[in-house]
């Protein structure tokens, strides 16, 4: 959780990436809430914005002990879970805070166990693996082997690294301190000793980027959905769905959807079109305005007439160097 989340900027320039709102909940709210209850304390390394995540906690008690922890430089994901290292006695879950899956993490734990290897990870087919790390794996599970951004025609899987592990504190001691990669330093060091990969479907979602982001919110919304409040909604509007539509927002004779996601209290103007898009709290569409395969950040005003495509809107400003 330590990236300052360039790819999403400006909108970044607000708020950190973890705190970017889906479905009207923060990412790493989308991700604590899938760890199983049986799990007692979250850790989450932080640089960039601390200061908001802590204003975040405390207005947003969650229901299990959260402990932000300081990382002032990157670490890479291995550097960062030995940082931590005081705060671990036992089995423990490293989570990828920046997407969300459908993985059920306590089948995930009960496999892990099962399995009585040092580490399991999670693992999500592709149909193109070369942009990833891909592993190999024999019959009973156990990864024989991970190969890194391979050529297609070389590629042996399409099964790629998911963002979630299960490890054994003894995993620890492979880490060595500063950056280290946990994917390509620490798991090859310890494949002999037992690691095993599980497969899951559903979905998989990294939310790095912004049509990322949107598909984030579409896979979440579901393929018909048709949440409105008709109080928010004039007449002459034209909703497609999915569509989501929230409390106190205004649809003022627009068209809305397919694929649109509009907050509480965000005002859409007469004539306009919002399709491929999620326009959040406060923001405001002016008349005649066409918004496509774009984020609207909160309190944006869009004025009328103007057409917004594959952009992210937002009034932060960017902070000095």
């Amino acid at each position: 959780m330590g990236g300052q989340g360039t790819r999403l900027r400006p909108l970044t320039y607000r708020i950190p990436k973890p705190l970017l709102p889906v479905m009207g909940k923060p990412l790493i709210m989308h991700v604590i809430d899938s760890i199983p209850s049986e799990v007692d304390e979250v850790i989450v390394p932080v640089s960039y914005k601390k200061e908001a995540m802590e204003e975040y906690l405390r207005k947003n008690r969650p229901r299990r002990k959260i402990t932000l922890v300081d990382e002032p430089e990157p670490l890479g994901t291995g550097g960062a879970v030995k940082n931590v290292e005081d705060h671990i006695d036992g089995e423990f879950l490293v989570i990828n805070g920046d997407s969300i899956s459908s993985l059920d993490i306590g089948e995930f734990l009960k496999f892990h166990r099962k399995k009585k290897g040092i580490a399991s990870i999670s693992l999500w087919p592709v149909e193109d693996p070369t942009p990833y790390g891909v592993v190999d794996l024999d019959k009973d599970g156990r990864i024989r082997r991970f190969q890194e951004k391979p050529k297609r025609e070389e590629a042996f899987s399409n099964l790629i690294n998911a963002g979630v592990y299960a490890l054994e504190r003894e995993v620890l001691d492979h880490i060595g301190k500063g950056f280290v990669s946990m994917e390509r330093e620490v798991f090859p060091a310890i494949l002999g000793k037992g690691m095993y990969g599980l497969k899951f479907d559903g979905y998989w979602i990294d939310c790095g980027r912004r049509e990322n982001v949107l598909e984030a919110f579409w896979t979440l919304m579901g393929k018909d959905a048709k949440t409105v409040d008709k109080e928010c909604v004039t007449d002459g509007s034209v909703l497609t769905p999915p569509v989501t539509i929230r409390d106190r927002a205004v649809v003022a004779g627009a068209t809305i959807g397919p694929h649109a996601y509009i907050a509480e209290r965000a005002v859409v103007g007469l004539r306009s079109k919002v399709e491929r898009s999620v326009v959040l709290q406060d923001a405001r569409i002016g008349a005649g305005c066409s918004i496509v395969d774009s984020l609207i950040d909160e309190g944006v005003t869009v004025p009328d007439g103007a057409e917004v495509v594959s952009k992210i809107l937002s009034k932060a400003k960017v902070p000095p160097s």
